[in-house]
């Protein structure tokens, strides 16, 4: 099959080009629009209880808009926030504010300054009577939509005169996706020249190193046309852009590199330009497609997981894998029909690197290859106690949600929030939460007697930690604030472990909790997601390769590189080992990684 396609792509190498070309454009122009239509939604297990008390919370009272955008202001100089000229500079500003931006801005929830007839409350100022806050609904029903209007208007909370900065749940996260969108700028920029010369000495030369770089380029615009295709009929987390851009270059470059080196190496054992595209297809096409088809099942696991956000993940990176697959056995055999022997332009004789299997064979590496063939013990057991050694410190590993920590240090949201935190800790922008359905009042205090005996709770003026934030005469939303969310396992766990009256529904919600069950979901989604990857990769490597031991080889040796990757990982991450070189505060790891390494 892969013969008949290589006397195929050679015979119409032109109208190859033109087609599959001319289609990538195509999508990559339709893919223009694609972060218009992302979403920031996904993150949560919609069958786990916290969604569901999320759920009620917002059907019964509406969406809780007091995280939104915490402003918090500070005094001049010499001044306090209780001074009236400060005090009427500031509600003068947020009255503006609000007026020109009712698009955006949907009202202010409250704070220490008088605006309209919000709610004004002397405990929104710090003890030292330096600070103040003033927290803003942002329009939206939607995660995307709340976003997508905070960015139009984020700049509109600064003012001439005032020292301002912005806390709370959207700048957070505003935050946290511009300094990764502009990280993988940074990345790209840095690493296509990069890869460009490192490609030029792996091959010896521009016309050579040019060519898998082209296919990596086609592959992302394309994948994100197909990708932005998708969005008409599902939701579509934003992390799915760097996902493109990252695997669509890596296995492009990657794929690229079996080509073209086959290529010439058929060329280097005397074959004619049509004979070795056709001898390029049949062998190094043959392993693309079959790698391709591996990854992609090992992908589709993701979508076993309930989280949109690994569903995301899943849908781009499997249109990613077979665009460059395709793009790898189609465009890029079809160029070297074209430039044939001239694929080693543009080069030192001395960087040559088209050469006969005999010259391969007497290389460093051809050496290498029977110097390990030979003395198998002796390369296997250091490399495998080097890896076991790797993995020593992922009995450490701790997952968690993704918050302000995860900015670098000094940056402006990230001082922010820590400020804020430390000053008002009773107002916390991320309480734990219980949404409480069928009680009286007599049972809704001794719930929240009850619920104050949860360990890790911020204590309240009035000794207690959960106040009545909202309330009907059916449904009541009880909040606390918790000294450490990154440690929110044992107040969630001991909230969910109470006793509850007859006839009452106590549902434990609140970011903690929608992380502590996001993560719990991945946990109990993993083994049956790792059991259907290797079925699927075993089953397809005996196919391909007629053995049972090579898909039993490859397991253990993904094992051994997943362990050591993540024991990497916790040295770095978790227990801290260059963070001040690489500029990063240590913590827990994002629970989808884990998932994302395995696949």
């Amino acid at each position: 099959m892969f013969a008949s396609w290589g006397r195929i792509v050679y015979r119409a190498r032109f109208t190859v080009i033109g087609v599959m070309v001319a289609a990538m454009l195509g999508l990559a122009g339709y893919g223009l629009s694609l972060q218009d239509h992302l979403s920031q939604s996904g993150w949560d297990d919609p069958q786990s209880q916290s969604t569901a008390a999320s759920i009620l919370s917002d059907e019964t009272f509406g969406r809780d808009t007091a995280g939104d955008v915490v402003v918090l202001v500070r005094a001049p100089d010499g001044t306090t926030v209780d001074d009236p000229a400060f005090q009427s500079q500031v509600s003068t500003h947020f009255e503006n504010v609000l007026a020109a931006h009712p698009e955006y801005i949907a009202k202010t929830n409250g704070g220490f300054f008088t605006v309209g007839t919000a709610l004004k409350s002397t405990a929104a100022a710090s003890d030292d009577r330096q600070f103040a806050v003033q927290s803003f609904a942002i329009v939206g029903d939607n995660d995307t939509e709340i976003t997508a209007n905070f960015r139009e208007v984020k700049d509109a909370f600064y003012g001439d005169g005032l020292n301002i900065q912005l806390a709370g749940l959207q700048p957070v996260a505003g935050a946290l996706n511009d300094t990764m969108a502009n990280d993988i700028k940074r990345l790209e920029l840095i690493a296509i020249p990069a890869v460009g010369v490192l490609l030029f000495f792996v091959f010896g030369g521009v016309v050579a190193a040019a060519l898998p770089l082209i296919i990596g380029g086609l592959t992302v615009v394309a994948a994100n046309g197909i990708v932005r295709f998708i969005t008409n009929f599902t939701e579509v987390n934003s992390f799915v852009a760097p996902v493109v851009s990252l695997i669509g270059l890596g296995l492009a470059i990657d794929y690229g590199l079996f080509v073209v080196s086959r290529f010439r190496e058929e060329l280097g054992e005397g074959y004619a330009v049509d004979a070795a595209v056709r001898r390029t297809v049949m062998t190094a096409g043959r392993t693309v497609v079959f790698s391709a088809t591996t990854i992609i099942a090992a992908l589709a696991g993701l979508i076993l997981f309930p989280q949109g956000f690994l569903k995301s993940v899943a849908y781009g990176a499997i249109a990613t894998v077979s665009v460059a697959a395709l793009a790898s056995i189609t465009i890029l055999p079809a160029i070297l029909a074209i430039i044939g022997r001239k694929v080693d332009a543009l080069t030192f004789k001395r960087l040559r690197q088209t050469k006969s299997a005999e010259e391969i064979e007497a290389s460093m590496f051809g050496r290498l290859t029977r110097w390990v063939m030979r003395n198998p013990l002796k390369v296997t057991i250091p490399i495998v106690v080097g890896l076991l050694l790797l993995i020593v410190p992922l009995t450490g590993i701790k997952f968690g949600g993704i918050n302000e920590t995860y900015l670098p240090p000094g940056h402006p949201t990230r001082e922010a929030q820590a400020q804020f935190d430390e000053l008002f800790p009773e107002m916390r922008t991320e309480p734990i939460r219980l949404v409480v359905q069928g009680a009286s009042g007599a049972q809704v205090g001794s719930i929240i007697k009850a619920a104050d005996g949860a360990p890790g709770l911020v204590v309240r003026d009035n000794g207690q930690s959960f106040h009545v934030a909202s309330s009907s005469t059916e449904v009541a939303v009880l909040d606390a604030g918790l000294i450490d969310r990154n440690n929110a396992a044992p107040a969630i766990e001991y909230l969910r472990s109470m006793d509850k009256p007859d006839g009452v529904t106590i549902l434990v919600g609140g970011t903690p909790a929608i992380e502590y069950d996001s993560i719990a979901a991945l946990l109990n989604h993993l083994p049956l997601m790792v059991v259907m990857v290797v079925l699927a990769t075993t089953l397809l490597m005996f196919l391909a390769f007629g053995s049972l031991v090579l898909p039993i080889k490859a397991a253990l040796m993904s094992a051994l590189g997943l362990g050591s990757t993540l024991g990497i990982l916790t040295w770095i991450f978790i227990d801290g080992h260059g963070a001040g070189l690489l500029n990063f505060t240590p913590g827990t790891i994002m629970s989808p990684i884990l998932v994302l390494i395995i696949a």
